[in-house]
Parts: structure tokens; sequence; C-alpha cells
């Protein structure tokens, strides 16, 4: 992703949170195939322009849902590796402090911290001969871990760097260990090369080449929308201050490849 220093970014957003006033239970409770709640591990590419996850709640506001939790735990330039998704997971943690916007402080508590964890390694971990070994082995223990704590692992398809000649690469991969590891996988990096495809006037990159630019950000959080939460973007409201026109186009192209992309592949344990 970009620099060598390493930040950490544990970032909550609640959206009109369900919280319940019973304490953790100590044995895990089955995954639930709705997701109402989801831990999003990744790096940089999450948290460009005020992070992914704020926008796809946004979206979900304005699609009407109520009751959703994000979380999103990033490291800069991370892969898989670096993450310790246990701690993450473990009992009053993430997600256990709640400031309102009157400054107001409650300690919620939940029979279970998510119904889903999402996970997206480096851009080219995937793919490069000396860290493939490591983005399967990862998503495994990382899939096994949310499991053991009643959340649905979710992989989170990046798009190739540098433009879309890796996309097919990339894209094997994900598929691949979704299938291994009965995850649902979030086809975004598809849906960046169906959209510079149709329209190569939109640049979804950032100066870098690497990094999403807002347009880029608000395509994947679309196509999360489409796929996790099984909601249709098309009409949203919530456009992220994006001109109405690029919107509806990047909407309509997130539902499109995740649905023509899920119809192929399936949904995981989703």
């Amino acid at each position: 992703m970009h620099t060598r220093s390493v930040i950490l970014l544990l970032a909550c957003v609640a959206v009109m949170s369900a919280c319940s006033t019973r304490s953790l239970k100590t044995a895990a409770p089955a995954p639930s195939t709705e997701i109402k709640s989801l831990l999003w591990v990744g790096n940089s590419f999450f948290y460009y322009n005020n992070s992914m996850h704020d926008h796809a709640a946004r979206l979900m506001v304005a699609s009407g849902a109520s009751g959703l939790r994000n979380s999103s735990a990033t490291i800069s330039g991370s892969s898989l590796k670096w993450h310790d998704v246990e701690a993450y997971l473990r009992p009053n943690g993430v997600g256990s402090v709640s400031i309102s916007i009157k400054e107001e402080v409650s300690f919620p508590t939940h029979d279970k911290l998510f119904d889903g964890v999402m996970m997206m390694d480096c851009s080219q971990c995937p793919v490069l001969p000396q860290l493939q070994p490591l983005f399967h082995e990862y998503i495994a223990k990382h899939s096994a871990t949310a499991r053991k704590h009643g959340a649905a692992p979710i992989l989170f398809m990046s798009w190739a760097a540098y433009g879309s000649q890796m996309t097919a690469k990339v894209a094997a991969e994900y598929i691949k260990a979704g299938k291994q590891n009965r995850a649902l996988v979030v086809p975004a990096g598809l849906a960046f090369a169906n959209a510079i495809a149709e329209r190569p006037d939109l640049d979804l990159y950032a100066m870098d080449r690497r990094h999403p630019s807002l347009m880029g950000t608000y395509l994947a959080a679309c196509t999360v929308v489409a796929s996790v939460y099984k909601t249709n973007p098309v009409g949203l409201t919530y456009t992220a201050g994006l001109p109405d026109d690029v919107a509806a186009f990047l909407q309509r192209i997130a539902w499109d490849t995740s649905q023509t992309f899920h119809a192929k592949e399936g949904r995981g344990g989703l």
C-alpha cells in the first residue's frame, strides 16, 4: 500500500445500532446468514477516502436499513499475516465503547461481536509467488477464527494495482480461496475492470495508481452492498458527493457484476 510506516486504525461506525443488554456468551453462537454487524480487516485500500465501511454504511441507511454495525481494523501496507483476528474478536474489545454526537458514553454489549469478518490481503499478495502461499494460509486461519466466534468469513477481492492487467489472476486466487473456505467473495476487482471497460474516462485510481479514488471507493462500497447485504444499490440517494450520473453508473456496475459473479461462483456460506 503506501509508506513503510504502520498505522493501526480501528474505526467504528454504528448505524442506529440495536444493542443487546445481555453479556457475551462463552460459547460461540452459530454463524448467521444475515450480516448485521461486519468487521473489515485489511489495509489502506479500505481506509482511503474516509474509509469504505463508512460509505457502505451510508448506502445501507439510504436503502432504509437499520440496526447495522461496521468496524474497520486496518494496517497501512499490510498483508493478512499482520492481522491478529483472534484479538479483534476478543470479548469486550472492538465496539465495547460508544460515544454519541452529544458526547454521551455508553458500553454496549452484544451476544456476539460480528456476524461477518471481511478480509482483504495486499493487492499483489494473491499472485506473487513468494506471498501466494501466505495469502491462502492466512485466509484459512482467519476464516476458522471467524467461524469459532460465530462470524461468517467474507473475502474482498481487490482490484489490480497499476491497472487491470492482473485482474484475472487476482480474481482466480480469491475465487479459489473462497471455495476452499466456504466464504463469500465480494468481486470488487471485477467491478473495477467492468467499469473501466465501459467508461475509461472515469478514473477509479488515486494518483499512485494503486489506491482508489473516491469513485473507486464508492464503486467498491456499492459492490459490498450488493454482495454482502444482497441490496441493489441502483437508485440509492447516497452518492458520496459524486455527480448523479456517475454514481448511477457505478451503482449499476456494482449490481450487475455482483449478480453475474454470484450466479456463477455461488455465495460460499452465505
